[in-house]
């Protein structure tokens, strides 16, 4: 398999529009980043719009569970708003540091929970894909493939990396970092091209924001002492 196979092909049976969301959402995901590394509170308005658009295509695609991570990205990106907002000084920017033992045990009971719950969200997927209709239909775990498992671990990874953000903790690259890395293979194999570039570019930048954020508050400790 080629480069065009993997990344153009898929597009042939796309519609305009559909090529047309991905590709708006990439650019808001990546502007999103771009401002969390700066710790600059425009992470939160430019996120809330590429996760609503990737609510629609994830949807489509069959990702249940990144397409529920993104419904809670939105919830969380509104949550970190108000607290970014309330913890900054100028409205815009935030001070970071490191997690608590009691944050690191909430956010394993949050990883343990997602799990859980994404997979009972797949165990009825034919239910879901058949209207909500138990006709003809049988539950179960046997339709996932191996993209369908990745998608329930990377949304726990997510949704834990997403809540050490909003509480301004610099752990939260390191989970955007390894979910970033997963999802790319992920993404070409449902024929997201555009979104497993995305991706990539994510892990850079989520490398990037783990330094700057880890170097900022070394800055400021120092200061302080």
């Amino acid at each position: 398999m080629n480069l065009y196979d993997l990344f153009v092909k898929p597009y042939e049976s796309y519609t305009d529009l559909q090529i047309l969301l991905e590709i708006s959402g990439t650019i808001f995901g990546i502007l999103s980043v771009y401002f969390s590394i700066k710790k600059n509170i425009w992470v939160y308005p430019t996120g809330i719009i590429s996760t609503l658009i990737y609510v629609y295509i994830l949807f489509n695609f069959g990702l249940f569970g990144d397409c529920m991570i993104n419904v809670y990205y939105t919830a969380m990106s509104i949550y970190g708003w108000i607290l970014w907002s309330k913890n900054s000084k100028d409205h815009i920017h935030v001070d970071v540091s490191w997690a608590t033992k009691k944050e690191w045990i909430f956010a394993s009971f949050l990883f343990i929970i997602s799990l859980v719950f994404v997979t009972i969200i797949y165990y009825y997927k034919p239910y879901i894909d058949n209207q909500f209709s138990m006709k003809g239909t049988s539950l179960g775990l046997y339709h996932l493939d191996w993209a369908n498992w990745l998608d329930v671990v990377t949304t726990s990874i997510f949704l834990v990396g997403m809540w050490f953000m909003a509480k301004q903790r610099i752990e939260n690259w390191i989970f955007w970092i390894v979910g970033d890395f997963i999802c790319m293979p992920m993404m070409i194999f449902k024929g997201l091209g555009i979104t497993s570039v995305q991706y990539l570019v994510f892990t850079i930048m989520a490398i990037l924001g783990y330094v700057s954020w880890k170097k900022s508050f070394k800055e400021k400790s120092i200061i302080k002492s």
